[in-house]
């Protein structure tokens, strides 16, 4: 065995681990649309609130958005040249967008204001809110 073949060796091992992981990992993100999407299909031909429905499929998408982002992080890890780095930024950029916005609508239907990301306002805190008393000094003796 050449030793100056095995890093090469080595390298196309990883690739190839990379691709299949990509692989997989679309998968899976192709399966939680399938899967949200007949869910969805089925609770609406059930007559569910459509809102409701509407919520669920939201849920899954942002799901999925995230496992085809890690998709292409993985796709771009192994050994990315400026095109695949740029075309990663434009998809990264994009899917964050819109998960960003999946996942406001998602706070905003849950009750939560849409710009606190879930978290309480200070005013809408009680005074006596144990999250927000100060913590006690701890004196030396």
């Amino acid at each position: 065995m050449n030793v100056t073949a095995l890093p090469e060796e080595f390298e196309a091992a990883i690739s190839l681990a990379a691709s299949w992981l990509k692989l997989g990992i679309e998968g899976v993100s192709i399966a939680i649309i399938l899967v949200g999407a007949l869910v969805a299909l089925t609770r609406l031909v059930g007559r569910q609130r459509a809102q409701a429905v509407r919520m669920g499929l939201a849920r899954n998408l942002s799901l999925a958005l995230e496992f085809q982002l890690a998709a292409d992080i993985v796709g771009t890890a192994v050994s990315p040249d400026w095109d695949q780095i740029g075309k990663l930024a434009a998809v990264a950029g994009i899917r964050t967008f819109l998960n960003h916005f999946l996942q406001r609508e998602l706070a905003t239907d849950d009750g939560a204001p849409p710009d606190a990301g879930g978290r309480r306002d200070e005013a809408d805190r009680s005074p006596r809110d144990p999250a927000t008393m100060p913590a006690k000094p701890i004196e030396s003796p």
